[in-house]
């Protein structure tokens, strides 16, 4: 990957930052009774499983893609690493509810800003267990919500068939960011998207199947 095509995104996606979006989050949920304390992501679990995603990031119409690699290397943290398509490697850390751990990056991805992101996004997506607290449904999911420091997660389970399809990271009256998930089994996400709701930042993983 040459480096004025890594910078130009990054620019990109620094700029995209000014831009913010307004809503209020459950203005379309209907309160239901509470019927758990805790649920349990089935997603990214298996410490004996290499997690492997072809990935694509968007931010403002500008292109990035490579390979995602998420391993789970102890009970609270997992080892994420992105690499070019080539191999070579973009950036590798360590990732947990509460400790974020940059072994290595490359200068050009060396940004506070974009790290913070990343970060935010990863921490979302490798979360194991969360705590509820409310419980809301719409017409086609159950809705549970969690507290997340001074933001809230909701956790979205399809009435159809019971799988975690969406988790949306919010304020008390904007959307962040969401997560999707389309899985065949609620074992395993085969395809898993991160869009951002102020920014035009769009992040695609899709199963790597090896030959």
């Amino acid at each position: 990957m040459q480096k004025s095509t890594i910078q130009f995104l990054l620019i990109n996606f620094v700029l995209a930052l000014v831009f913010v979006s307004c809503g209020s989050v459950t203005k379309n949920y209907t309160p239901k009774k509470l019927d758990q304390t805790s649920y349990t992501v089935p997603y990214f679990s298996d410490s004996k499983t290499d997690y492997v995603y072809k990935t694509n990031i968007s931010v403002y119409g500008n292109e990035l893609s490579g390979i995602f690699i998420a391993k789970k290397i102890n009970d609270t943290t997992h080892r994420v690493v992105f690499t070019t398509e080539f191999g070579n490697k973009l950036m590798d850390f360590e990732i947990s509810e509460n400790d974020f751990k940059v072994n290595s990056i490359v200068s050009e991805l060396d940004r506070k800003i974009l790290i913070n992101t990343l970060k935010e996004d990863f921490r979302l997506l490798l979360k194991k267990e969360y705590s509820i607290q409310e419980q809301f449904e719409n017409e086609s999911a159950k809705i549970y919500k969690s507290k997340d420091g001074k933001r809230d997660n909701y956790i979205f389970i399809s009435k159809k068939d019971q799988k975690l399809e969406k988790i949306v990271h919010a304020s008390k009256t904007k959307e962040k960011f969401t997560l999707l998930f389309s899985s065949e089994n609620n074992i395993f996400a085969e395809k898993i998207q991160i869009i951002h709701q102020n920014i035009k930042l769009k992040i695609e993983l899709n199963y790597f199947k090896s030959e």
